[in-house]
């Protein structure tokens, strides 16, 4: 199984933290839409390293279908075909309120967003006129003057960020790749993931070959007591915080934990975070985190997603891993067949 790690975004650590990780055996690196651009320092990665590169995941509802589709073609060129265009929704009060955009229908507009984006690599690629006539897009316009022509690597896979089973289906119904949400169980990915997964891909004719699938998981991972329960604070935090949202109960409900989110959800509007942590016990971070040693750690990403998943990206929430453990663990996970 491939294993993926968070890249570093801060323009002046980039290049260094790049380097650090392929120096550990991890396969590939991606970012996060956060305090810093998505894009930038996979540009940095692409020149420092052969490492697989991600975006994981850029927002598409503020961005243009082209806009995008020239970052990405752009970035493939750079890694010499490494890299990957991976896609979110994200949630309302964000789009309108962080990104003055506009929201409504998330999973369709994913659907063509996706649609348009593989329409203009395919009028660069030469294979068709761009002519894309969509509900939300329209692009019916390229002159030779702003076509950049064949990309010599080929168009980069598109990826789609889903939880809830509408956004699992469109995005096995279109996409070259499903990113799996860290906010998940064993439960929840047996019961309504892949079944959404399964019947995207029935509607859309597609074979399970047809759609990479990367699951992405919150690790609390370290050898001793002491580390393990700084690792543990830094996951169950972040559950706390991914609890509050009303997007994730699905997985609360399956665990029957639904009752957590409101309460969670009152806590986060006064600021009371240590409250919400403490409401996150150790049953829960263990069904929807992942605890142990490395060797633990990759055994239960196996036991939770291997049957269904090519590869994982690890968060290490709040806290920052020993380098040799985080080796250990992307050395059990190589040791893992995947599907």
């Amino acid at each position: 199984m491939k294993i993926h790690l968070q890249l570093e975004g801060s323009p002046s650590k980039v290049p260094s933290h790049a380097r650090e990780l392929a120096a550990l055996g991890v396969d590939g690196v991606f970012t996060f839409e956060g305090p810093h651009d998505v894009f930038f320092p996979l540009l940095v990665a692409a020149t420092s390293t052969d490492l697989e590169l991600m975006t994981n995941v850029a927002i598409a509802g503020p961005r243009s279908p082209l806009h995008m589709a020239h970052a990405a073609y752009d970035l493939q060129v750079y890694s010499r075909g490494r890299f990957r265009l991976g896609l979110g929704s994200q949630i309302r009060p964000h789009i309108e309120k962080r990104y003055s955009s506009q929201w409504g229908r998330p999973a369709a507009r994913m659907a063509e967003t996706v649609a348009a984006i593989k329409a203009i690599f395919d009028a660069w690629e030469g294979n068709s006129r761009l002519d894309f006539r969509g509900e939300f897009f329209t692009h019916t316009l390229m002159p030779p003057n702003f076509n950049p022509g064949p990309n010599p690597f080929g168009p980069p896979p598109i990826f789609v960020g889903a939880l809830g089973p509408v956004m699992t289906r469109k995005a096995a119904e279109v996409a070259d790749g499903l990113l799996v949400m860290p906010f998940n169980s064993a439960t929840h990915m047996s019961e309504r993931t892949i079944p959404a997964i399964n019947e995207g891909l029935r509607r859309a004719g597609r074979a399970p070959g047809d759609l990479r699938v990367n699951v992405q998981a919150m690790v609390a991972v370290a050898r001793t007591d002491a580390e393990l329960a700084v690792a543990i604070d830094g996951v169950a935090t972040l559950i706390a915080f991914y609890g509050s949202t009303p997007a994730y109960v699905p997985v609360l409900e399956v665990e029957d934990w639904a009752d957590l989110q409101p309460k969670l959800n009152a806590l986060s509007k006064t600021g009371a975070f240590g409250e919400m942590r403490a409401l996150i016990t150790e049953p829960v971070v263990h069904t929807i985190g992942i605890v142990g040693t490395p060797e633990q750690c990759a055994a239960e990403i196996a036991r939770r997603f291997g049957a269904v998943a090519d590869e994982v990206c690890c968060y290490f929430p709040g806290y920052t891993p020993r380098s040799e453990d985080v080796a250990d663990l992307i050395t059990a996970l190589h040791g893992i067949s995947s599907r």
